[in-house]
């Protein structure tokens, strides 16, 4: 198998790369964190919005790499450092915006119109929130700098199929992750509904996991 996808599509060592791949999705990440709180507290609908942010991110994230801006990345530290600072400062804005709307939800769980107060501030569209997220999560921007373009057999004279072979493979296996954590937080729905202080204890806890993948990017190396 290997042999034919090197020879077929120039990917190198392809199950390396499928199962490497699957371990990182699997890895807790603020896009999966992002949908599925979406999905928790907006259903089905909303979270495959999200879930198609992140599926457009990534492909950005893909194009750039095969395009030769990780390798830039990596010849340009300045630069690696100035995107890593924003996306690390974006990720903690929005951790710090969860927890404060975590606050607000606790705050009014007595109070049936502060109640719907929240619920109505928390309607941003999951679409371009999870494709921002996307664009800057640094398990993403470490995976395709470091670990993506590795596959890729620099003597193969279609390094555009290459790419896209495994941009697929990265993409069906995060699907299937995301179409599960979905259906998963869609379940949790309804006791979030009913029990605002388990939402806010949840929207609290992703809100924290975003400020630790903010300081985790902002020490990111590129080796």
């Amino acid at each position: 198998m290997n042999a034919f996808m090197q020879t077929a599509f120039g990917i190198t060592d392809f199950w390396t790369y499928l199962l490497g791949t699957i371990f990182i999705v699997l890895l807790p990440g603020p896009n999966s964190m992002y949908v599925l709180s979406v999905a928790a507290q907006r259903g089905v609908r909303a979270g495959y919005k999200g879930a198609c942010g992140v599926f457009l991110g990534d492909f950005v994230l893909m194009v750039l790499s095969a395009a030769g801006v990780a390798s830039l990345l990596k010849a340009s530290p300045a630069l690696f450092y100035v995107v890593k600072y924003i996306g690390a400062a974006y990720l903690a804005w929005i951790g710090l915006s969860m927890l404060r709307g975590a606050v607000r939800n606790w705050a009014a769980r007595g109070d049936a119109a502060a109640a719907a107060s929240v619920g109505k501030a928390d309607q941003s569209d999951p679409f371009r929130k999870a494709l921002l997220i996307s664009l800057l999560n640094p398990k993403a921007i470490l995976f395709f700098i470091s670990f993506f373009i590795q596959f890729v057999d620099p003597a193969f004279g279609y390094p555009v199929l290459s790419f896209s072979v495994l941009g697929v493979v990265a993409q069906l296996c995060s699907f299937a992750y995301l179409t599960t954590i979905i259906f998963v937080g869609a379940r949790l729905a309804d006791a979030f509904r009913r029990r605002r202080r388990l939402s806010a204890g949840m929207a609290s806890g992703v809100g924290a996991m975003f400020i630790g993948f903010g300081a985790k990017l902002a020490t990111a190396t590129m080796n």
